[in-house]
């Protein structure tokens, strides 16, 4: 009787030994769950959220190497006497010295230019003037026009004229931060070394001369030798060969 109350006991506590083995390994099963399932579907959803970011990336580089004709890229934006500066333009501005800046995504074209120029033996080569503010833009137009009027024009006519070669305030490339003057801003740099290098060059890094002789009655700029433009490489190596100014070339991709 004795033997026998010893096997039950012992079948009984086998029982119990097994049904807390099984809750064991459920609550184990639970846990793999939780930590290995759930998580694993999170990080598919974070997984597919930087793709898609990358493939959002990938299409606005493209769109900037390419001149695509149902958007203009940053490089082409066209700021002239009927097309004033967008509300919502955005740039990252860097110090090409103590006082000049141009459009951080375009700067380093600028500098290699520059050295390279310099490589070359045309050392006699500086930036007057780069990026300017509205209000930089403003003060500007405002000395010229009243420079004008001293000399007896109008209002009208002063304005007239200072719009041949500052255009003005909002409607102005310099206010871009992509356009740069070089050195004493007037005709004479046309004769330069620099000027003759930058003709023959300045494609290459993205540059053209942005108001031409021969295309003042599009652009509405009087031909300024010293003030160059950059569109990026591409665009300008085709504006070059197009033979276009850049309102015609902008026309051209639309």
């Amino acid at each position: 009787m004795e033997e026998q109350n010893r096997k039950r006991k012992i079948k009984f506590n086998k029982r119990i030994i097994r049904r807390n083995i099984l809750i064991v390994g459920i609550i184990i099963l639970i846990c793999i769950i939780i930590k290995f399932i759930i998580p694993k579907k999170k990080t598919n959803s974070n997984t597919n959220t930087i793709e898609v970011a990358k493939v959002s990336k990938t299409n606005i580089q493209e769109k900037d190497n390419t001149t695509s004709k149902e958007q203009l890229d940053w490089k082409l934006t066209l700021v002239n006497q009927s097309n004033k500066l967008p509300e919502n333009y955005e740039m990252k501005l860097l110090s090409i010295d103590e006082y000049r800046k141009f459009d951080s995504r375009a700067i380093k074209y600028l500098q290699d230019m520059i050295e390279d120029m310099r490589e070359d033996g045309v050392r006699n080569i500086w930036v007057q003037s780069s990026y300017r503010s509205v209000e930089e833009q403003t003060t500007v137009y405002n000395n010229k026009v009243q420079y004008y009027k001293e000399q007896g024009k109008t209002e009208k006519e002063a304005k007239r004229l200072t719009e041949q070669i500052i255009n003005k305030p909002g409607y102005s490339e310099h206010n871009l931060g992509l356009a740069v003057d070089f050195n004493y801003v007037n005709g004479t740099f046309e004769e330069t070394k620099a000027f003759a290098w930058l003709k023959e060059n300045a494609e290459k890094y993205g540059f053209i001369l942005r108001y031409p002789k021969e295309k003042e009655n599009i652009t509405k700029v009087t031909y300024e030798p010293w003030h160059w433009r950059y569109v990026g490489k591409e665009n300008a190596k085709k504006i070059n060969e197009l033979g276009m100014c850049l309102e015609e070339y902008v026309e051209y991709i639309k």
